[in-house]
């Protein structure tokens, strides 16, 4: 099956703005030939100063050639405005339909891929390639259709008036291509790859490096303990100096080439005037003098239309790299849930499908029990709550809520059937009201304040300006992480999941943020199955049973008083624990 071109492909994304990108082109070529007419005023302007020289008085038509001149020239340009206008029509509609594919393609996919991908560089690829496509399709394509018609004028002039000098012109732009095939063929498309992946990681880098800043400024450390950042920075610079270097003589060569179309065509001259010097060939040599830079320019023009054609095939095949990520499936026989029992029968997952991250778990939560996962860093535990709100799918086993495999759940039913309460809730720019209506579009104002004082939020409204309607991170309004906390969970309260993840939750609250934190908690499990990941363990004391998760594995379970009795891995975790709140800071007394 032959592959379908860049271009036939951005045209089909544009609907009936394509029609628009084919005006373009057609209007840019009209202006590029009529832009040619006045150099042929110009050229009869020379022939009247020649024929009347010394007498220059004598020139009549100088004005009216010049006006001549001047009147095609803004002719060229309004129809070349004209033709960017259709351009950039066509290339907007163009440019938001591939973002608003690749958008609705990134939120079907699982919530774990954006982390896995780097939120640095999804951005990069949404943003910046789409809006490689709309300079290309808005500036490029017209110029393109610009450089083709105006050698094909050019040739015409060239050889009308003199075909000896015509070819002399010639010969410095046949060089000046060749220099050019070198420095734009696959190599070079390679070479823009490895440029837009240096970038790639720049930004990448530099998102988590800014991420990090706090962290960076609470300890008194540098960019270097960012270690990572500096590699790809320092990567960049190897590559863009390797890379200038090897197209220096090159272009050394191309530039000398095409700017030297006019000494060409002096040594020419000189050669054919061994027998002396005619009017008609100095007219003619003064004449290509004075319209050959136009060569240069329209040949630097297409060196850089080969350089923004590999920019978007690049930028195509980024986007590509989204677009072929599998969303999970969607059943065609949804089952709902007959309750809020959770279920892992013989679970195995993996990230990058060679080392797993979780080996052959089975467990059973039933129906209105608070349960704990707990363990080492890095054992598994935000994975298996993952798996549960089937952020992934395991490689194999089943995940089961209410008896029935979460696969055949349809998906915004499980999305109503689970609530997840990360550890660090993040609100958009929006007012209270609308933060906390994300949970349940549909809610009316009063359930909102309901749902807010049930999360203990009432401090928060009453210290606001504007109490719900306040919009956070304007003029000045921000909140706690604590705080943030708070707002979030009263989102989920409006949701009313029967089952409910908390994730680290309480992880970056003050101790009185912490202490309503965890009174939202009692009123938000009322009735609810949850599902705790801690590594505080006086939260989990009061649960019903608890998962030690360890190596991707169930070590241990039973409730708190079954585990400290053993000598196991949550006793040594405990006594742990409670030596690290004894620690003190202490002033020594001299």
């Amino acid at each position: 099956m032959k592959k379908q071109s860049n271009l036939s492909r951005l045209l089909e994304i544009a609907g009936s703005h394509k029609y628009l990108t084919y005006a373009s082109w057609v209007l840019s070529a009209i202006s590029a030939l009529i832009a040619l007419v006045p150099f042929y005023y110009i050229w009869k302007m020379i022939k009247e100063v020649l024929e009347v020289a010394p007498n220059f008085g004598q020139a009549q038509n100088l004005t009216g050639n010049g006006w001549m001149a001047v009147l095609f020239a803004v002719i060229a340009v309004l129809v070349y405005i004209a033709g960017l206008m259709c351009s950039h029509l066509g290339a907007f509609r163009i440019a938001t339909n591939l973002r608003i594919q690749t958008m609705e393609h990134i939120v079907r996919l699982p919530l774990g891929f954006a982390e896995s991908f780097g939120s640095g560089k999804l951005r990069k690829i949404v943003n910046e390639s789409s809006a490689a496509t709309e300079t290309y399709l808005a500036h490029q394509l017209p110029d393109r259709a610009n450089a083709i018609a105006t050698p094909c004028g050019l040739l015409v002039l060239l050889f009308a008036f003199d075909w000896r000098l015509g070819l002399l012109s010639l010969v410095p732009v046949v060089l000046g291509f060749l220099i050019m095939m070198t420095m734009t063929g696959k190599q070079m498309q390679e070479k823009m790859k490895e440029y837009q992946n240096a970038l790639d990681d720049m930004s990448n880098e530099a998102v988590e490096y800014v991420r990090g800043i706090p962290v960076v400024k609470t300890f008194g450390q540098t960019i270097f303990s960012f270690k990572k950042f500096k590699e790809s920075i320092d990567r960049y610079k190897v590559w863009v100096i390797a890379y200038t270097k090897q197209l220096r003589t090159p272009m050394m060569f191309y530039t000398a080439a095409i700017n030297g179309v006019f000494a060409t065509l002096i040594a020419g001259g000189l050669l054919l005037t061994q027998d002396g010097v005619t009017s008609g060939f100095l007219l003619d040599l003064i004449f290509y003098i004075i319209i050959t830079p136009v060569i240069s320019i329209t040949l630097t023009r297409i060196m850089f239309q080969s350089e923004n054609a590999m920019i978007v095939d690049d930028a195509l095949q980024r986007i590509d790299s989204v677009l072929r990520l599998k969303p999970l499936e969607e059943t065609k026989h949804p089952i709902h849930p007959h309750n809020a029992s959770v279920e892992l029968k013989s679970v195995h997952f993996s990230y990058d499908g060679e080392k797993e991250v979780i080996e052959d778990i089975s467990l059973t939560i039933p129906e209105g029990q608070t349960v704990a996962f707990v363990g080492p860093s890095g054992g598994g535990k935000t994975t298996l709550a993952n798996l549960i709100s089937r952020f992934f799918d395991p490689q194999s086993g089943m995940v089961k809520i209410g008896g029935v495999n979460v696969k055949d759940i349809p998906k915004e039913e499980l999305m109503n059937t689970v609530s997840f309460v990360f550890q660090n809730s993040r609100l958009i720019k929006a007012s209270i009201l609308e933060n906390v209506r994300m949970g349940k579009p549909e809610a009316t104002r009063e359930e909102v304040l309901t749902a807010l004082h049930h999360a203990q939020c009432d401090d928060i409204l009453e210290k606001l300006p504007q109490g719900v309607d306040t919009v956070i991170g304007t003029k000045g309004v921000y909140l706690s992480g604590g705080e943030q906390q708070r707002i979030a969970i009263a989102r989920v309260m409006l949701k009313n999941a029967p089952i409910i993840i908390l994730d680290e939750a309480t992880a970056f609250a003050d101790p009185d943020n912490e202490s309503r934190v965890q009174a939202a908690f009692s009123k938000l499990s009322e009735g609810k199955t949850v599902i705790m990941i801690a590594h505080r363990l006086s939260t989990v004391t009061n649960v019903d049973q608890i998962f030690v998760i360890q190596d991707g594995q169930v070590a241990e379970c039973g409730n708190s008083r079954e585990l400290l009795a053993k000598d196991g891995i949550f006793s040594r975790m405990w006594k742990n624990y409670q030596t690290s709140v004894q620690w003190k800071v202490t002033k020594e007394v001299q």
